[in-house]
Formats: C-alpha cells, sequence, structure tokens
C-alpha cells in the first residue's frame, strides 16, 4: 500500500488582488480544509489551464474536485442570455467541461459541488435554468446569501434510497443549505438524479457504472465539520482517489 496521499485535483477561480489589482488564480479555502480532513492532498488547477493539458494533468491526479463558482456561459447547452447570469469565464468553462469528460472516460474519482453539478451535467448534454425565480415555477427561494448564509440550513434534500450517495452519507433525507440561482432543466441521459428538493428540482446526481461520480447542488464544505453526512461526500472521493493511487 502507498504511504502517499491521494491528490485530488481542484478547480480554481479567477479573481483579482484587492491591494495590488492584479490577476490571480485563487480557490475559498473550505474546499482545500474538507480535503485535508477527508485525508487527501489537494492541488489546485489554475483556470486558465488549457484543454489540451487535461490529459496529462490527470495523470498526475487520483480524483477531481469541481468546485463552485460563477455561471457556465449558456451557449455551452444551448440556453440564452438571462440579465441574472454572472461570473462567465470561458476559460473555465473549457477546462472544466474537460476535466468532466477525461474523468468520466478514463473513471476517475469525480465529485461536484453547486457549478460542479452543472458543469457535470452539461458536458454530458443536459441543460441548466439560466435563473431558477424566474424560469422555475414554484422554486424555493435557493439563493441565499453567500456572505452570511453560507452555514445556513434552508431545505432539505431527499435522496433515493438505492443511491450510492444515500449509502455514502447514511441517510434520505438531509438538511442542506442553498448557493445557487441556477439549476438542471434537463438531465443528461447518463445521469441519474439521486436527490431532490421539495420544489422537485434535482440537488444531487450520480453516474451509474463509475467508481465515483456524484455531484451535489449544495455547499457541503460549509457543513463538513459539523455534520459527518455531508463530511463523508470528502471521505468518500478520497477513498475511491486513494484505490486509484494504490492501483499505480
Amino acid at each position: 500500500m502507498s504511504p502517499s496521499l491521494p491528490l485530488i485535483g481542484l478547480s480554481g477561480t479567477a479573481c483579482a488582488h484587492p491591494t495590488y489589482h492584479m490577476p490571480m488564480a485563487a480557490l475559498g479555502e473550505r474546499y482545500i480544509q474538507a480535503i485535508r480532513a477527508a485525508g487527501g492532498m489537494p492541488v489546485i488547477i489554475p483556470p486558465d489551464t488549457p484543454p489540451e493539458a487535461v490529459p496529462a494533468l490527470m495523470s498526475r491526479l487520483d480524483g477531481l474536485l469541481l468546485t463552485g463558482g460563477g455561471d457556465i456561459a449558456p451557449e455551452h447547452y444551448g440556453g440564452h442570455p438571462h440579465p441574472t447570469v454572472y461570473g462567465i469565464r470561458p476559460a473555465r468553462d473549457a477546462l472544466e467541461i474537460a476535466l468532466v469528460t477525461h474523468a468520466v472516460r478514463r473513471r476517475v474519482p469525480l465529485l461536484g459541488i453547486c457549478r460542479g453539478i452543472q458543469v457535470l451535467n452539461v458536458a454530458l448534454g443536459g441543460t441548466l435554468y439560466e435563473d431558477l425565480a424566474a424560469q422555475f415555477p414554484r422554486a424555493l427561494p435557493h439563493r441565499r446569501d453567500a456572505i452570511t448564509e453560507r452555514q445556513l440550513l434552508t431545505h432539505t434534500v431527499h435522496l433515493k434510497a438505492d443511491s450510492r450517495l444515500a449509502r455514502l452519507v447514511g441517510a434520505t433525507d438531509l438538511s442542506v443549505n442553498s448557493l445557487h440561482h441556477q439549476g438542471i432543466r434537463t438531465l443528461a441521459a447518463d445521469l441519474r438524479a439521486v436527490g431532490h428538493a421539495p420544489d422537485g428540482l434535482v440537488e444531487a446526481v450520480e453516474l451509474p457504472q463509475h467508481p465515483f461520480a456524484i455531484a451535489v447542488q449544495w455547499h457541503p464544505e460549509w457543513l463538513y465539520d459539523e455534520d459527518p453526512s455531508q463530511a463523508a461526500l470528502f471521505a468518500g472521493l478520497v477513498a475511491a482517489a486513494r484505490q486509484v493511487l494504490e492501483k499505480k
């Protein structure tokens, strides 16, 4: 058995330094902390990494975490411009779609969070609601304040009892936070919806026959240190990645 920690690639984002106003690659520390707590070694993937570099990059990694962030450009899923769409970064879209394509084809363990579930769905041919409040009837207030309500439990998610996710977290009902304004409209044909909010929105998906490919619409990185069921998501990813490492 290898003594090394499994390397988990975390998709980063771009921002500007608040003092020097220079461009930076960045990632919220909660993602990093959650992977470390689960026994993995986090590796930030810069958002401007060219898609053609993905095969070489992924050959060095044992797992992949698609993190939250701004919206995916609507043209990737046949969508339309909407005034609430924000934070589009074409380079990040192209990179993450390439990461998903590679991880699915090469059976690399994958966990998607918030934007991550949307990228997974879009990369596999699904579509999104550009704005839930405007387009999804009876929608809950999924877009809570991202500064003050990150850890606020706003609704439940009901999981299918026979899903890998339910077995992983040891429950069929979870209380979750909610920090998004978009969501899955048409589910990609290869995905299985295994979790729904009370308003019917898809909140969790799996890729059947893949060793570990799970994505959720909420943000477990803000809940993992208080809720073992949320920590289990990261533990599951790292455990699957460790199996990959041990075969190398």
